[in-house]
């Protein structure tokens, strides 16, 4: 009966220990949920323009923005991340950015350092906060009844991508298949896209644009959708979108190295026809939804339900012609990732990889021209710029090419 009498102010003391100890990795492991969210939502902003981190800095604290009530919070939900209760303090996430992940890490004898948005690739967030006590207040660490918690997360662009979803099932030729990088394209030049045609005379550029590059459709046509059947509807919501999440891989994912067919009803036609197909001027008007989405032009009146394509899919906002892209302030919606092959003059294609561009205005128009006989439109070559919405990096050795958002720590 002594024993057990010495003993239970110890196992009180105990129970305490883990009540309190239980607390704070619980409150850590919020802070750190919450570093993550912030950490991925501001690397998916990081898109190689001068606004960049001011737009990545925005998107990082829509995860702790209590505002519409819901946000990542510590300590059991209660306590806000940057602010305090009146008895619990927590400090204003620290957010830098770096061109490198081993800076970012900070990762021994790492290159780079900080960077500004043309270069960034990589944010680091740290998220701190105190939580309460209730037994370890009695001890040297916990007097005041607080403890002072962090939590770190760097997130980034991964290594090129060897699948890709999410972007546009559009095959564009390479002017050099001997450039692994760039496939003989220049980043900043500006280039006509014109749908592939047999024959001649071949359609020639669009005003200030260097030269015309072919491109073919390619066949992502789900014959077992069960919202948005029509074939038309896909195209116009392809076009305004890009390809849907991947639920299903083989119909909205695309791989380095396999081959990919036409769109059976985009086939090219005669050079000397002056027309594309029905489908491929859809794509188009999907496309020129992402300058204007509040109107259809005449071309895609008959697209049924074009009205619950536009209602989902915002327009750009930034829809000026744009020569440097730095200058860029969008969220993104003009910028179009696409596989880009050997040659589109073959009924199927193999992917070499993916690039990205940045679709340009009509010559003295505020959008594209969706009506274009040969299927063209001006873009802006960018390269490797933002990470792909979804993706893959196993399976394929790129020296180049868009990754995607992972979390480095």
């Amino acid at each position: 009966m002594q024993v057990l009498v010495l003993m239970v102010p110890v196992f009180f003391g105990f129970m305490g220990f883990a009540i309190d100890l239980g607390r704070l990795y619980m409150a850590r492991n919020e802070l750190k949920t919450a570093a993550n969210a912030m950490a991925i939502a501001a690397a998916q902003r990081l898109n190689g323009t001068e606004g960049a981190i001011e737009a990545a800095t925005v998107y990082a604290r829509i995860p702790i923005d209590a505002t519409g009530g819901v946000a990542n919070k510590y300590d059991f939900g209660g306590s806000t991340i940057g602010e305090t209760n009146g008895t619990l303090n927590s400090e204003e996430p620290a957010i830098t950015f770096y061109d490198a992940s081993s800076a970012a890490i900070g990762a021994e004898g790492a290159t780079g350092g900080e960077a500004g948005g043309a270069t960034a690739k990589h944010v680091r967030v740290v998220v701190r906060g105190e939580a309460p006590t209730i037994f370890w207040r009695f001890l040297a660490i916990g007097l005041d009844g607080r403890v002072n918690l962090a939590a770190q997360s760097v997130a980034g662009q991964s290594s090129p991508v060897c699948q890709a979803c999410g972007v546009e099932p559009i095959a564009v030729q390479a002017v050099s298949i001997e450039d692994t990088v760039d496939f003989g394209f220049v980043p900043g030049t500006r280039y006509t896209l014109g749908y592939l045609c047999n024959g001649g005379p071949t359609p020639g550029a669009l005003a200030n644009t260097d030269s015309r590059v072919p491109y073919v459709m390619l066949n992502r046509y789900n014959e077992g959708a069960n919202f948005l059947t029509d074939e038309l509807t896909q195209l116009y919501r392809i076009g305004s979108q890009g390809l849907p999440p991947a639920s299903d891989p083989a119909v909205y994912c695309m791989r380095v190295n396999a081959e990919e067919p036409v769109w059976v009803n985009a086939a090219p036609l005669a050079c000397n026809a002056n027309r594309v197909a029905n489908q491929v001027s859809t794509f188009l008007c999907g496309l020129a939804a992402r300058f204007d989405n509040a109107t259809v032009p005449a071309v895609c009146n008959a697209v049924a339900e074009s009205d619950a394509v536009l209602a989902a899919n915002p327009a750009d906002s930034d829809l000026a012609d744009i020569e440097d892209y730095t200058a860029y302030t969008g969220n993104n919606r003009r910028i179009i990732t696409v596989p880009i092959v050997e040659t589109a003059a073959e009924s199927t294609m193999v992917v070499l990889g993916f690039r990205q561009f940045l679709i340009e205005p009509a010559a003295n128009d505020s959008t594209i021209n969706a009506a274009d006989q040969n299927g063209r439109f001006a873009a802006l070559y960018l390269g490797s710029r933002i990470p792909v919405k979804q993706g893959r990096i196993d399976g394929c050795t790129q020296a180049a090419g868009p990754g995607k958002v992972v979390l480095h720590q």
